[in-house]
């Protein structure tokens, strides 16, 4: 399995976009910082460009790979809803 130029340049666009959304769309303060949700957005948008050509998804095309690109924004997505769920209920409020 190998990576291409455009398959990674694309995982770190979309991992960009998607952890900057998510920081908007996860409600109340986060205890994380910005950073850390665009960090998590590249990594599992790198993560979903694996798994796209693991399971077939991902052609070799002359344009943009929707497939590959479906399945990088679903897999950043919910990992930055999961870790910021998760690091915005670990603060205790009294």
């Amino acid at each position: 399995m190998e990576f291409t130029v455009w398959g990674i340049i694309t995982a770190i666009v979309v991992g960009l976009i998607v952890g900057a959304l998510g920081r908007l769309v996860v409600p109340g303060r986060q205890n994380m910082p910005i950073w850390l949700h665009l960090l998590i957005g590249v990594g599992a948008a790198l993560l979903g460009t694996v798994l796209a050509r693991a399971m077939g998804i991902a052609t070799e095309t002359a344009g943009v790979d929707w497939g590959e690109l479906l399945v990088q924004v679903v897999v950043a997505a919910i990992a930055v809803a999961l870790v910021a769920g998760v690091g915005g209920r670990r603060r205790v409020t009294r």
